[in-house]
């Protein structure tokens, strides 16, 4: 399957970054901060050396991947000053997907609530009343942009946002009628804080043409104490289902990439030392 990583989590350094993917036979790179600056916030002659840099070396790009709308809420509306901040920024990160050949672009939901639905009484006591239905008309001007623009959207399962789920990354698409446009960004250590198990039951949710591109690291959750801890590849939670889902991704001809994400160290607060560690198991297992 196609390979790479999230550069940044190597070092915001990219050609020490591409240096360190070519030791471990790494192809995609996916772009999220290059040195300080986020992807979006480049100026012209940078996103020309990055390009170039990227294409010299041999590297596709996978996708860019900057968190618009990450950090609004249910109390956002489409043409606000911060949703307009944010389609802004979108439309950046498209310009930039132009130049380096970014198929994909990442975008995040709002703010998550934490009881979207309900039944048996929880309707009228428990649910955020009115939460998820905000979040279509929000994230429809970013979709009718990026059939435009020729580019596809992903939307990632986030620890914190709304769509926290392969369920509601799916549902969100299938409201949008958008699977033209809009994929899922499937993270699946980050569903873990909602409980949703990767295997089978979060791939069960998209594997009928909403995986657009997948994140793999490592997590022990700890829902009631409010705690998360990146593990080791293979240590945590997913341990026994990173095989399965791997499998089943070359079963049904999943033609997308696959980045590690590189987010774990080993308590030295070196990310480098992190992935060098997890890296083999990583490609053992999705290679």
């Amino acid at each position: 399957m196609k390979l790479g990583v999230i550069c940044d989590g190597i070092s915001r350094d990219l050609a020490h970054a591409l240096d360190v993917m070519e030791e471990f036979d790494l192809e995609y790179a996916e772009l999220q901060f290059v040195g300080d600056t986020e992807v979006g916030d480049h100026t012209a002659q940078e996103i020309r050396d990055i390009d170039t840099l990227l294409r010299d070396r041999g590297h596709p790009v996978s996708c860019l991947s900057r968190h618009v709308f990450a950090g609004t809420t249910s109390a956002n509306r489409p043409g606000d000053a911060l949703h307009t901040q944010h389609m802004d920024a979108l439309k950046r990160v498209i310009d930039m997907a132009h130049v380096v050949g970014s198929p994909l672009i990442r975008i995040m939901t709002q703010k998550k609530e934490q009881i979207l639905w309900g039944k048996g009484g929880a309707e009228k006591w428990n649910v955020a009343h009115g939460a998820w239905d905000t979040m279509a008309p929000m994230i429809a001007p970013a979709v009718e942009l990026a059939r435009a623009e020729g580019v596809t959207l992903v939307v990632e399962t986030g620890n914190g946002t709304m769509v926290n789920s392969n369920y509601t990354a799916a549902k969100l698409i299938d409201e949008l009628d958008a699977k033209d446009a809009l994929k899922v960004l499937w993270d699946p250590a980050n569903n873990c804080w909602c409980h949703e198990r990767a295997w089978p039951d979060g791939y069960d949710e998209v594997k009928d043409g909403y995986l657009g591109h997948v994140h793999i690291k490592d997590v022990l959750v700890d829902t009631p104490r409010a705690t998360l801890e990146v593990r080791r590849m293979g240590e945590g939670q997913l341990a026994d289902q990173f095989q399965p889902i791997a499998d089943a991704l070359r079963a049904d001809g999943y033609d997308g990439v696959i980045s590690f994400e590189s987010v774990y160290h080993p308590g030295n607060g070196n990310f480098e030392d992190g992935f060098r560690l997890c890296i083999e198991r990583f490609k053992a297992i999705f290679g």
